[in-house]
């Protein structure tokens, strides 16, 4: 059997047994290559006369390529960039937005064995000196505009620059991405790609600590994201949209492997701002019929009118950070459908979450994928139990699971340990396997001797009309240890005042128990990683700093408690 035809046979199990999770997770096995190439031996052999990439611009103008079309192009390019110098092993940064050179030059790079470093367009001069220091850059491939960030950047590598713009200026040789299309289109690897050769090297969004480098290789993408096609419940036909920005593993798991697994149709809609009722009408046009979108989407989907799409897509999930059930309630009763949660990390493909045909329990992000052994171990014991940290089994080990972090012996010896990878994320699991997100091991915290999930905080938070976002950290508190407090971002038309504060207040008393009221509260911007993720660490350490020696120092600014007001004292 050849390495299409066994990859084929493990996608077409999981494919056939999208709806029945007990079958699929007792009989699912992980192909294990010694060799594989994902563009070779995969994505060369699925229909060619299928559209493999579909994007829609805000002014009706289309990009559309045929998986032929896309084979044959990358192959051009793998051609090209030999010919320019690139060797096997090479790092690639690539620095692009959702245009169809991001799709060609990652296939590319995978064809001919280059190591791919995605990287944000958001990304300064420092950071990417960083970043091209620490992954050991060779190669630069960006637009015009991004191009020019590299000119004070120093290092030892060539910018190819996309676009009809004149050339960059910059130290560094530059070539042009267009000159591309004088290469051949039929490509001849010269050796076989190793399973465990390196891919990817992924900067991780660093929400506690500084951006750690993540690698992943030929075959723990690739392979690995037979679960998040699971997941999904993505079939050969569909047309799948995500919403994430390139430079980041979700954008490499949603818009690139786990749809080109199941041979169905990435789509892609480019916006300058986010429009829902537009989003909603380009998708009823392409015929949408599987959807990801982050948390802070789907509550924007949520504020336009739902019923404006005729044609709500059937498999519908939300990545990033947990969804809270209230969200979930009110797609449910628009679409009919119900929005599915999944658990995973830049580290690892999906590892668990809610999937296609299976019962959905209010806030649980469901239960663990086919191949992956999921434990949660008590962070005190080191025991197996109902509460405690995420980990993976390694023994064996999945095939979705990052070989380890790039040139940090200490952290992977911190993360692998005891025969477990450590998430560093906590949870809490019911009698029927089904697993609740806590939150970061940094991000929970203790209240009244009362363990408490920021996640479920804000769950309860952000139900009420007046908040768009929030952030639930401990604030210092000269009795109880630490209280609740959470940081809101209002959404539009209500006022940063006390009257806003005590409805916002009123309705968390009515929503929580007593012992995880939030006491605190203060209109205040969240502090995010250049991913969007919100940095609580950042808002912790200003509790402290605010209110580790007077209690009362912060009361005088924009934050509100709930004994100022007389409704909410008792």
């Amino acid at each position: 059997m050849t390495v299409t035809e066994e990859f084929k046979k493990a996608r077409d199990f999981l494919v056939t047994h999208r709806e029945d999770y007990l079958t699929a997770r007792a009989g699912f096995e992980w192909p294990r290559f010694s060799h594989f190439n994902f563009a070779i031996d995969w994505f060369d052999h699925l229909d060619p006369e299928r559209e493999a990439l579909v994007i829609c611009e805000m002014d009706g103008t289309e990009t559309r390529r045929t998986f032929a079309q896309l084979s044959a192009r990358s192959s051009q390019l793998a051609n090209w960039l030999e010919e320019q110098g690139v060797k096997r092993g090479d790092r690639v940064m690539l620095m692009l937005n959702n245009q169809v050179e991001l799709w060609e030059s990652m296939l590319a790079c995978i064809r001919a064995g280059f190591v791919l470093n995605p990287a944000t367009a958001m990304l300064g001069e420092a950071d990417l000196q960083d970043r091209t220091e620490r992954a050991e850059i060779s190669w630069v491939i960006a637009n015009g505009e991004d191009a020019a960030k590299f000119e004070h950047v120093q290092g030892d590598f060539t910018v190819i620059q996309v676009g009809d713009e004149e050339d960059a200026q910059s130290a560094h040789p530059t070539l042009r991405y267009s000159d591309s299309y004088s290469a051949s289109q039929t490509y001849t690897p010269t050796q076989l790609t190793a399973a465990d050769e390196t891919l990817l090297l992924y900067f991780t969004s660093g929400t506690t600590s500084k951006a750690k480098l993540v690698e992943h290789t030929h075959t723990s993408y690739p392979v690995g994201h037979l679960s998040t096609m699971y997941w999904i419940g993505l079939s050969p036909g569909d047309v799948h949209l995500n919403v994430a920005a390139p430079g980041w593993a979700k954008h490499a798991w949603s818009n690139f492997f786990a749809p080109w697994i199941a041979g169905a149709t990435v789509f892609l809609y480019n916006y300058a701002r986010f429009d829902a009722a537009a989003l909603m009408d380009v998708m009823d046009r392409e015929g949408v019929t599987s959807f990801c979108a982050p948390p802070t989407v789907w509550r924007m989907l949520a504020q336009a009118d739902l019923t404006r799409l005729k044609k709500p897509p059937t498999k519908l999930v939300a990545a990033g950070e947990p969804l809270n059930p209230e969200m979930i309630s009110q797609v449910e009763k628009a679409w009919g459908t119900t929005i599915r949660d999944g658990f995973g990390q830049t580290e690892t493909t999906v590892q668990i979450a809610n999937t296609p045909g299976q019962l959905v329990k209010p806030g649980s992000m469901g239960r663990p994928l086919p191949g992956m052994d999921v434990v949660l171990v008590d962070p005190v014991t080191g025991e197996e139990s109902n509460h405690g940290e995420i980990c993976l089994r390694i023994d064996p080990r999945p095939v979705g699971l990052t070989p380890g972090y790039f040139g940090d012996p200490e952290k992977n010896a911190e993360t692998f340990r005891d025969g477990f990878y450590h998430t560093g994320d906590i949870a809490d699991k019911d009698e029927d396997g089904y697993i609740t997100y806590v939150g970061r091991g940094d991000d929970v915290f203790k209240a009244s001797d009362y363990r408490l999930s920021p996640f479920e905080l804000e769950s309860a938070v952000i139900e009420h009309p007046a908040v768009a976002e929030v952030a639930v950290v401990p604030s210092p508190d000269p009795i109880r240890l630490a209280v609740p407090k959470a940081y809101v971002v209002l959404a539009n038309g209500f006022a940063p005042d006390a009257e806003t504060a005590e409805s916002i207040l009123k309705h968390c008393r009515e929503a929580l128990a007593p012992y995880k009221r939030i006491r605190r509260l203060e209109f205040h911007d969240l502090p995010k990683t250049v991913s969007g993720k919100i940095r609580r660490v950042d808002l912790r350490k200003r509790e402290v700093e605010i209110h580790a020696q007077d209690p009362d120092a912060a009361k005088v600014g924009a934050e509100f408690c709930d004994s100022d007001f007389p409704s909410l004292r008792g």
